[in-house]
């Protein structure tokens, strides 16, 4: 059992475990920002755009305080105002999602928007332009309305959609994309939009379709793999990969081999769900097929039913990521749980979970600050998962929410988790030898965020959501991130090769665009910030 062992190996004290190590990461250690379509771009119908899931969601009043997708952040508006954020922070790569209902409007090709396309477009050109290069995530969530209501990721037929859709993707936009993402977070699609409902599209089927739409996804990344690696690899010499989401799992009692093992029942559930098939071996862990049915066995009914691949499949699936991505935000304590016969993960896999009370809360109550957990994660996902395909790890995702009220731009809260997060990331790549490549701050501005609405803030900018011109304003955050990403870590001086051959500074790019005339008069009264942290 590989948590068996990672835990057997842990024998440090708090103190050890927390030290800060200072020095800088590897040279050509890459840093990056994220954002989501649906969560900052706005123009919901703007040019034929279809109706997306979150669309829907929103307008039937399911969101805090009834807010919407509509308008966002208006980055839809607002290609050269993003940009130059990224560029004042010196960001070497810009992560971002393509909304496939802006590209195709019904999630088929017949549909295309000619203007959705060239959106995509001038955003990747501008980033290049800024020397910023570009992440692609094919699918972060929004699904067509439309194809929603044929069924959505339940029907088998979406397969060949989302292959449509990454084949035209990769075909127009692949000569200048080097990193592509087929799904961001999946896991929350199955779980949360077709397990519990609190997501769209709202199905409440934790037996069945959350079971059946991993199926299918996992099916579609694979197929949008082949697609890349048969045609365009040669050609555009890119890298596709999946961002996988999850929690580490720490043994509430790590001596107790129940408590182990409910642990690593814990993180096949979540994380090898989808990691097992697509870096192991093309199938559902072991460890995942005899719970469920052991479950079924003692209960008497089915509790989950977990669809099988063919053979075929297996081989078609297996080894279909040129990279690990990982998203991850916080961790949980697990115990062990037995004997209850409810639907639900925590129920089937005989696991409970629980937060210790000094870990540091954030404006998520599912959000605690435990960042040795992503050190641990590392290990575990080295050892369970690359270890099978030597791929490397990128961090995709990490960030905290803050409150919407109060001292939006003092950020310090987000400040320490992130200096602890990557921190602990790097003693993995130091200390461990893992070969963790990417580290991604979620995410350049405070968006949408789900049933949550704008009440929660996971940016590094602050978006006035009250204004219609929704300035951004760069948070203390955001200059903390630039000179980590600037010093390519916690040295004194400057070490990443790429922003030193680049010639930029945080401030330097603020003046450019600024001399350059690139800044609307909105966007220009909130230079001063970044002005002063300059001189900080």
């Amino acid at each position: 059992m590989t948590l068996d062992a990672l835990v057997s190996d842990w024998h440090q004290t708090e103190a050890e475990r927390d030290q800060f190590l200072s020095g800088s990461f590897p040279v050509h250690f890459d840093w990056s920002i994220s954002s989501e379509s649906f969560k900052v771009e706005g123009g919901w119908t703007e040019h034929g755009k279809g109706e997306t899931i979150w669309d829907r969601f929103s307008h039937e009043g399911h969101v805090f305080e009834n807010q919407t997708t509509d308008l966002a952040c208006d980055s839809y508006h607002k290609v050269d105002y993003d940009v130059y954020l990224l560029r004042g922070m010196m960001a070497p790569n810009y992560q971002f999602s393509i909304s496939w209902a802006r590209i195709f409007s019904t999630g088929h090709k017949e549909s295309l928007i000619e203007k959705g396309v060239a959106y995509y477009d001038k955003m990747i050109d501008t980033l290049l332009q800024s020397g910023i290069d570009p992440t692609v995530t094919l699918h972060h969530w929004d699904l067509p309305q439309a194809l929603q209501d044929s069924g959505g990721w339940e029907n088998d037929s979406i397969v060949e959609a989302f292959k449509e859709f990454s084949d035209f993707c990769f075909s127009h936009y692949g000569d200048r994309v080097k990193t592509w993402i087929t799904f961001g977070s999946p896991w929350v699609v199955s779980n949360l939009g077709y397990g519990t409902g609190e997501h769209p599209p709202r199905v409440k089927d934790p037996i069945i379709a959350s079971y059946k739409v991993t199926h299918n996804i996992i099916k579609s990344h694979a197929e949008a793999w082949h697609i890349y690696n048969d045609n365009y690899r040669k050609l555009h010499g890119g890298k596709v990969g999946i961002a996988l989401n999850s929690d580490w799992a720490e043994p509430r009692n790590p001596s107790s081999d129940q408590d182990v093992a409910a642990a690593e029942r814990y993180l096949n559930f979540m994380l090898g769900w989808f990691a097992h098939p697509i870096f192991v071996d093309g199938d559902y862990s072991t460890v995942l097929k005899e719970q469920i049915e052991k479950k079924k066995g003692s209960c008497g009914k089915e509790l989950a039913r977990l669809p099988d691949f063919t053979e075929a499949e297996k081989q078609r699936i297996q080894g279909t990521a040129d990279f690990f991505g990982l998203n991850h935000h916080t961790s949980r304590l697990i115990s062990e749980s037995l004997n209850s016969c409810d639907a639900g993960p925590n129920n089937v896999g005989d696991f409970q979970t629980h937060i210790d009370p000094t870990w540091p809360p954030t404006a998520s109550d599912q959000i605690q600050s435990v960042p040795w957990g992503l050190r641990r994660l590392l290990n575990y996902i080295s050892l369970e998962y690359t270890s099978f395909t030597k791929v490397p790890i990128y961090i995709t995702g990490n960030g905290m929410p803050t409150e919407y009220s109060g001292d939006v731009f003092n950020d310090t809260e987000r400040v320490d988790y992130l200096k602890a997060y990557i921190n602990e990331a790097m003693k993995a790549v130091l200390l461990d030898e893992i070969d963790v490549q990417r580290f991604t701050v979620q995410s350049l501005m405070d968006g949408f965020e789900g049933p949550q609405g704008y009440s929660q803030r996971f940016g590094l900018h602050y978006v006035d959501f009250e204004d219609p011109e929704r300035p951004r304003t760069p948070k203390a955050s955001a200059y903390y991130y630039s000179k980590v990403t600037e010093r390519n870590g916690f040295a004194e001086t400057a070490t990443n090769a790429k922003i030193a051959q680049s010639g930029w500074s945080a401030c330097q790019g603020l003046h450019c665009f600024l001399s350059n005339g690139l800044l609307r008069v909105a966007e220009r009264q909130h230079y001063w910030l970044w002005t002063s942290l300059c001189e900080l």
